[in-house]
């Protein structure tokens, strides 16, 4: 059977010579991993991370691995591919996502939120050094666990007052709270502290050690 669905891309490996799996997230299917053909070398920009795409997808009752074909970007995320901060942010956010979400999990909610916040980023011109803390922030709300303040106090060490005006000032608010940079990776590394207890997940984010050095 052939359904048209979109996909929201969280990571990739290659399988074979000409093909991947990319590990993706969707309003159907949860995160599932799909064989995709590749050709030339450029169709590999399709697989950044976060691109969100429209793709039609073979299910297969008989195999655990399905393919996807005829996949097209819905979106350029032009704001975010010419922003080397943008890019390190999405490169977090997908590793976060792919670590967190287990396959066969997920829900329309859940892929809907990615993607108001994937083009929430995109379209944002300044002040996102905080974006992705409220990323973290609102995946913990997305997956079904909703933290106060008080619930991120044990894991909040040093930086509990601001993750408590993060949660308590409105988006736009927050994302112009004055956070030194080794306040932001402090408060980050505690939420994916949060998030690891409450998942159950070891959340080791390779990406993190970039995003440190570029929000230092």
């Amino acid at each position: 059977m052939k359904n048209s669905t979109q996909l929201i891309v969280l990571n990739h490996t290659k399988f074979g010579e000409n093909s991947i799996v990319v590990h993706t997230l969707s309003r159907a299917y949860g995160r599932r991993g799909f064989l995709i053909r590749v050709g030339k070398k450029g169709a590999m920009s399709l697989f950044l991370p976060l691109n969100i795409l429209e793709a039609e997808v073979h299910e297969n009752p008989k195999a655990n691995l399905w393919s996807a074909t005829a996949l097209t970007a819905l979106d350029p995320l032009s704001g975010i591919r010419s922003n080397l901060y943008k890019n390190t942010m999405t490169l977090f956010m997908s590793e976060v996502l792919y670590r967190t979400v287990k396959d066969g999990e997920g829900d329309e909610a859940l892929f809907d939120w990615c993607r108001r916040s994937i083009l929430t980023l995109d379209a944002l011109q300044t002040d996102f050094s905080n974006f992705h803390l409220l990323f973290l922030l609102g995946l913990a709300g997305a997956l079904g666990f909703s933290p106060t303040a008080q619930d991120l106090a044990p894991f909040a060490e040093h930086h509990f007052r601001d993750i408590r005006n993060l949660l308590e000032a409105d988006f736009s608010e927050a994302l112009l709270l004055p956070l030194s940079g080794e306040t932001r990776n402090g408060i980050c590394e505690e939420i994916l502290r949060y998030l690891e207890f409450h998942t159950e997940s070891r959340i080791d984010v390779r990406s993190l050690a970039v995003l440190r050095e570029l929000y230092a």
